[in-house]
């Protein structure tokens, strides 16, 4: 037995004229926190040439080298050539570096050096581990072979723990953290870490809000952007430089998508806020992500500037919640004013919009979606016909925001006249009462125990006293809390910001119907049998409150005035 060096392997008697075809195996990853000068490629190859031209019996064949894939899993290109031709005999030695080298998969590490590679005869060498299958099988057979591969696996694991969580603590710090900015933005050249607006495509991304808004479906948003010629995000990016390849830009030639779209439509980055974690991978050890559920994503708010105003964007999301597919006879994808608002009083399903042409006029009408499938099985027609149906509710929400001017005025006369009123002066008087109360509740509770240790009172007499003058300690100081509730309440009052009021009364002398007065003030609208219609506003509790109030307060008033 003779050795050259530490790195040469044991000659053994009768085989020294055995020729091996050495495949050297190299593999760096910067996952499983390899570091850059002991694990380098270059590094790796140094070494593993020098352990050859030590050892005259084997032969350099080929160089495999996976860069950048991870240890975790077998499923590398050069790995994988290496295998297949050590199977057709090319190559019958590997040899690497160290274990942690050849992989980090316990189960996968000992699949290959204990079925795979002795059914191939093939011999392994993992230098700086000192085993040889060839020259020491008892190397291979000692219970230091899995062990190391438990500690390289283990410490993969660890290193994916790690990696994770520092992506989260910068997830929470409110850092954008992924390859490439959403579209409409772009990473800030001084910190990559931080969104900017990226003015061209940020005026595509206004163009579909507007569109969507303007009562336009989403393939129809879609279709206008194709017809402009305006190129999608990863077709933007491509032009842009940027190595953004996805597989739904080849199936559709490019084209925008109604999923593109409604992506961009419902994504919180336009607001200003950061939503990440959207997607994790399900192990260290399998390189496949799912989903991750809305509640455990990292949203950071106001992180970049916005593109989209919240209240767009409110709007947008309240639309997208309802049912709005397009009519087959409506041009462009543009929707009906009432689509996604309209319904059946009785079964509940949306109404559908239906065309009649006849010689001298086209009639539109709309009927229960119900009706339409089943007939009569399950509803009636409910027909109404669209001129009536804009008519009713033109005519309701114009009560309604002349109510909202009308209240508008009332509340601002009634804030104005309470600040000085005989309200304001008698809870100002109950307060200075009750306070007053306190105090002399206070004292009382005060002097009642050195009166009963220098004997002035008897103990029972003491003990009645202080449970009277406390229950009025505690009856003065709720009623105190009480006044002060009320005196708040009546300082803020409701007044033109209440939202009925707010948002109604700006539509004054209302002409016509369309989709941004719909969203803005109705929920929906009901068609009963017959052609009578039930319109649900939004606001209704705002509406009701300032009601309330204004009632409240022409009573008060009345009262007042009878007493006098």
């Amino acid at each position: 037995m003779s050795r050259t060096s530490k790195y040469s392997v044991q000659r053994i008697s009768g085989d020294t004229e055995r020729v091996w075809k050495a495949g050297l195996y190299i593999r760096l990853s910067r996952e499983d926190g390899d570091k850059i000068e002991s694990e380098s490629v270059s590094s790796q190859k140094a070494l593993l040439e020098r352990f050859v031209s030590e050892n005259p019996e084997i032969n350099l064949t080929e160089y495999y080298i996976d860069d950048g894939y991870s240890g975790t899993d077998f499923e590398r290109p050069a790995f994988q050539r290496m295998i297949s031709e050590a199977a057709s005999k090319k190559i019958n030695c590997v040899i690497v570096k160290d274990l942690s080298r050849f992989g980090r998969n316990y189960v996968e590490a000992g699949k290959y050096l204990e079925v795979v590679f002795p059914t191939f005869k093939l011999r392994f060498i993992a230098v700086n581990d000192g085993i040889d299958s060839f020259a020491q099988p008892s190397t291979m057979n000692n219970i230091i072979v899995p062990f190391k591969n438990i500690i390289n696996d283990e410490y993969c694991r660890d290193i994916s723990v790690k990696v994770r969580s520092a992506l989260d603590i910068r997830r929470k710090q409110g850092k954008f953290i992924g390859s490439f900015a959403a579209y409409g933005y772009k990473k800030d050249e001084s910190d990559h870490n931080k969104l900017v607006i990226d003015e061209e495509a940020a005026a595509t991304v206004r163009f579909i809000y507007e569109k969507f808004l303007a009562g336009f479906s989403i393939i129809g948003v879609a279709r206008a952007l194709n017809a402009r010629g305006v190129p999608n995000p990863s077709e933007y990016k491509a032009a842009k430089g940027l190595n953004c390849r996805r597989i739904s830009t080849c199936k559709n030639g490019g084209a925008w998508t109604d999923s593109t779209v409604r992506r961009i439509l419902t994504s919180e980055v336009y607001i200003g806020n950061l939503v990440q974690k959207k997607n994790e991978v399900i192990s260290y050890k399998i390189h496949l992500s799912k989903q991750v559920d809305k509640s455990n994503r990292i949203t950071v708010k106001g992180t970049h500037k916005p593109i989209i105003s919240q209240q767009d964007f409110d709007k947008v999301q309240s639309l997208l919640r309802r049912d709005t597919r397009v009519s087959p006879n409506e041009k462009e994808g543009k929707l009906s004013v009432f689509a996604g608002f309209l319904k059946c009083a009785d079964c509940g399903r949306a109404m559908q919009k239906r065309t009649v042409k006849q010689p001298n006029k086209t009639y539109e009408y709309y009927i229960c979606s119900t009706y339409r499938k089943m007939h009569s099985s399950l509803c009636t027609k409910h027909a109404i016909r669209a001129e009536v149906l804009e008519e009713a509710v033109l005519t309701t929400l114009n009560k309604y925001i002349q109510l909202a001017v009308d209240f508008d005025r009332l509340l601002e006369k009634i804030n104005r006249v309470q600040k000085g009123g005989a309200r304001s002066k008698r809870l100002s008087a109950e307060l200075s009462s009750n306070q007053k109360e306190l105090e002399r509740a206070q004292k009382i509770l005060l002097d009642l125990y050195p009166d009963y240790k220098s004997g002035i009172i008897e103990r029972e007499q003491y003990f009645a006293l202080k449970e009277k003058y406390g229950n009025a300690v505690a009856r003065a100081e709720r009623e105190i809390s009480r006044i002060k509730e009320e005196m708040r309440n009546f300082a803020n009052g409701v007044d033109g910001s209440n939202p009925f009021v707010a948002t109604f009364k700006k539509y004054g002398g209302l002409k016509e119907l369309s989709r941004d007065v719909l969203i803005e003030l109705v929920e929906n609208i009901f068609v009963h049998e017959g052609g009578e219609v039930e319109i649900h506003l939004k606001c209704r509790d705002a509406f009701l409150a300032a009601e309330e109030y204004i009632g409240q307060h022409k009573t008060a008033d009345k009262a007042s005035s009878e007493t006098a």
